[in-house]
């Protein structure tokens, strides 16, 4: 999951936010200020329920992104890059660069969501209260109080025993101790979320049948969700363990075809150089790479101005590209990598451009390997 937006950073960590999120906002607080508010205090200025419920779902999403802090701070102490974060319509995700160490860095790691969820439940609770016997405000009391209740919800949902959840890679943590294998602790963790979210969809088709309500609707998404992630990760262990000590110079495309940043667009889209070959080139400049430039960014300058424009002007900068040495582990590299031109990475030694790696690269690496096993190799 991508960021449409870039917040900002908070601990060090870029935190960003997809779009979707203003799906669940909307209905945070439409179901606020139209529903819970006005029935439990009614007779108030339908404007005040309306910045209630607005307040009310900044809050319950700041809450999100410290439970998943907590994740990358853990992480980071733990030995684990983070790459970011990144809040979305079911919550939110930290997405860490390598994978724990130890059963005890993973416990830890996964562990500190939850806690953290908890106690912000705990702090509301005991705040909604407070207000309660100062007589404080009804429609204030009412939304600490609901903010109290989601987060224990949050973080009781998040320690169930199945993957992607928490409690999932605490399961996954506990058998991986147990068995010393963690790909089948994996695989494990994987199963119980395919079940949990199989359980989940039938529950809700149920409800949905004999209540027609859309919140049964919403139970048998989150469901499918589930049961979608946890298959993809389980299929992503299996791809890190094929790929388990594989460098990224074994799969990468050496010495790829570069543009000078101060190509113009029109030159660099009309020229026979690169109109063929890809649809993704590292810019260079001087030698040293600054970022990466897709034809599709390219043309969306308009005719009329792709000979004043330069590359340098519509290319993804370095910043916002990925990039590793020849010598990483290409199995890190999956779950920053997905589909499309402008999710290329690339390779830097030295400060030197000496490769570039798309998804298509991957995939014919785990192809040559598994053609070959179980007689390994110890290069390609």
């Amino acid at each position: 999951m991508r960021a449409t937006f870039v917040l900002g950073r908070i601990a060090g960590v870029r935190v960003g936010v997809h779009w979707s999120v203003l799906f669940i906002f909307g209905i945070i607080v439409f179901g606020l200020s139209q529903g819970r508010l006005p029935e439990t205090h009614p007779g108030r200025a339908w404007a005040l329920y309306w910045a209630a419920g607005l307040c009310t779902a900044l809050v319950f999403f700041a809450s999100l992104l410290a439970h998943e802090l907590a994740h990358a701070v853990v992480a980071r102490r733990n030995g684990v890059e983070v790459d970011d974060i990144v809040l979305w319509f079911l919550g939110g995700a930290a997405r860490l660069r390598t994978e724990a160490s130890s059963p005890g860095a993973e416990l830890r790691i996964a562990g500190v969501g939850p806690l953290v969820s908890l106690l912000l439940g705990g702090l509301f609770a005991l705040g909604a209260w407070l207000l309660d016997l100062a007589s404080g405000p009804g429609v204030v009391v009412e939304m600490v109080a609901w903010l109290a209740g989601i987060n224990v919800l949050l973080a009781v949902f998040n320690a169930l025993p199945a993957a992607p959840l928490d409690g999932g890679r605490l399961l996954r943590a506990f058998l991986w101790w147990r068995t010393g294998d963690r790909l089948r602790a994996t695989a494990g963790a994987t199963a119980a979320g395919r079940v949990l979210g199989w359980l989940l969809v039938a529950l809700g088709l149920i409800a949905f049948m004999r209540t027609g309500t859309f919140g049964a609707l919403w139970l048998a998404l989150i469901g499918w969700f589930l049961i979608a992630a946890a298959t993809a990760e389980g299929r992503q262990a299996q791809l890190r363990g094929v790929l388990a000590g594989v460098p990224v110079r074994d799969a990468m495309t050496p010495e790829p075809l570069t543009v000078p940043a101060d190509t113009t667009v029109a030159g660099f889209l009309t020229s026979a150089r690169y109109r063929y070959r890809h649809s993704a080139f590292p810019v260079i400049d001087d030698g040293v790479p600054v970022g990466l430039v897709t034809l599709d960014s390219a043309r969306k300058v308009p005719q009329a101005e792709d000979r004043a424009v330069t590359v340098r002007e519509v290319m993804m900068p370095l910043s916002q590209t990925t990039v590793v040495g020849p010598d990483s582990p290409l199995a890190d590299l999956l779950p920053r990598m997905e589909p499309g031109a402008e999710h290329r990475v690339l390779v830097v030694d030295d400060g030197r451009l000496v490769g570039i790696v798309s998804l298509s690269d991957v995939s014919r690496t785990m192809t040559w390997l598994m053609r070959t096993a179980p007689g390994r190799r110890d290069g390609l």
